[in-house]
Formats: C-alpha cells, structure tokens, sequence
C-alpha cells in the first residue's frame, strides 16, 4: 500500500484551546479514508488542517504524489512549504463542503466552470465540454442553465460534488457529506463516491458519524475521542468493529447496541 497522506505528530487547536493531540495516520493510495468520532471531537478541524485552511500547532502533513515530469515520487509537508506552494499542491485537491457552498448567483454550470475559469488556460468551448462531462459523471447532465435555487439538496451535492472534480483532483476530501440529505439518497451519494473513486483513480477522505456509510464505503479511518483530545484506533471500521476491544469504539460503532444485548 502507497502512502498519499501522511499525518505525524499532529496537535490541534484554537489559540490556547486544545482541540487534538498527537495524530499519527497514513491514508493509501485509493482509501475511502474516514474521520470519524462523535460531534464535537474535532473531526472538522482536522479537515480544515489537511485541506489548508487550519495551521496546525505542532506536527506534520505529508503530500506523496507524482512529480511532473519525473519517474519519482516526492514527499512534502503541506505546511513547511512557502505559500505559493501550497497553493499549487491545493489545486491536486477536490473538497465537497457539508453546505455545498454553490454560489447562488451562479448556474449551475457556471459554478462547476468557475475553479476551470480560474486555474486553467483552457478556451470557452473547452470548458463547456468539461462541465458537461463532470455534470454527466454525478448524473446532472442537462442541469447546467439551473439555479441553485431550483433543486433538491440532493442534486446541489451532486452539483458540488461535479465543482470538486473539476480539476481532476488526486485526492477527494467530504465534510459530512449525507448531511441534510433522506436515507435513500444518502445511499446513492455514497454510490457515486464508490463510482467516482474507481473511474478517477482518486484516494477519498470523509469526515462522517454516519455509520450506514462507514460501513458500506470506508476501508480505513481514524477515531477520534473527544474526551482524551487524541486518536484511538485507526484501520478498516468493519475490522475495528470486530476486533477493537475499547468500548468507547464499540459503543460508536454499533450505537450502543452491543452494550444494550449484553444488559437483557
């Protein structure tokens, strides 16, 4: 298994709050790597910091990937380099928001154009022929003059999810991505990441409590417990579920339905 994530070390917070503390993972080459602990335990922080929007206070994120041009692999960590390169590393990155984050303003095939717009020298009619191709991959092709406004939430994701690959991301980052969304089409998203993961080649990492997911996409992940500020298990959920002897993983995992058969 390749490492394209490395996490060594890593504390997290805000100002003198301590949110996470000494985080050490890998996520493989073609994870669908979940982050995973109850509300409030830091998972949305720890995004924010692999995606470049959170200095960490201590520690290291480590990008591997192909380097242009050249046989071998490099090895950088993303916040020891000056900002213009991460910059260029951000653009290797896809991120769906839990809100979506579409602009209103904007069509939907405008929205999906816009990081084409801005971060490639491709001509007008080219851009059209890319949209409508990301549109076609999460099934909103035909939608490009809709607004917003006019769809479902479910179909924005989808809308969101297409903006995310634009560029051809190697890695995909979810923030709580069934959010908002009726089990059905929570079902179907995770469908579409399972497709989207295998026709891109691209690694994925979900922040997610949404065990119906966990369990039906996830191959590797972290758990993250609120009360000791740290990790405390990491590999495949279904195998931390049969195997992981800490009751506070257990007890996430099957909701306490463990605990409540052991009591009758």
């Amino acid at each position: 298994m390749q490492p394209v994530i490395e996490v060594q070390n890593l504390d997290l917070g805000y100002d003198d709050v301590m949110v996470m503390s000494n985080l050490n993972f890998s996520v493989n080459k073609g994870d669908i790597f979940i982050v995973m602990g109850v509300s409030g335990c830091g998972k949305s922080t720890l995004l924010k910091c692999m995606i470049g929007l959170l200095v960490p206070l201590r520690g290291k994120v480590l990008f591997n990937g192909p380097q242009a041009g050249h046989s071998q692999m490099f090895e950088k960590s993303f916040w020891d380099e000056e900002e213009q390169e991460r910059q260029n590393m951000m653009r290797h990155f896809g991120v769906l928001y839990q809100s979506g984050a579409l602009w209103s303003s904007l069509t939907v095939g405008e929205n999906v154009a816009l990081p084409l717009e801005l971060y490639t020298k491709l001509s007008k009619q080219q851009i059209q022929e890319k949209v409508a191709l990301k549109l076609s991959l999460v099934g909103m092709k035909g939608h490009e003059d809709s607004f917003p406004s006019e769809m479902s939430g479910g179909m924005c994701k989808r809308v969101s999810l297409a903006r995310a690959i634009a560029l051809d991301p190697d890695i995909i980052f979810f923030d709580e991505p069934s959010a908002g969304l009726d089990p059905i089409n929570a079902r179907k998203l995770d469908d579409l990441i399972l497709e989207l993961r295998d026709s891109l080649g691209a690694t994925i990492v979900i922040v997610t409590h949404e065990l119906p997911s966990i369990f039906a996409i996830g191959n590797n992940s972290v758990f993250l417990d609120a009360a000791s500020k740290t990790m405390i298990a990491t590999g495949d959920p279904k195998a931390l579920l049969a195997d992981s002897k800490d009751p506070r993983v257990i007890q996430f995992l099957t909701r306490g339905v463990k605990d409540e058969q052991k009591g009758k």
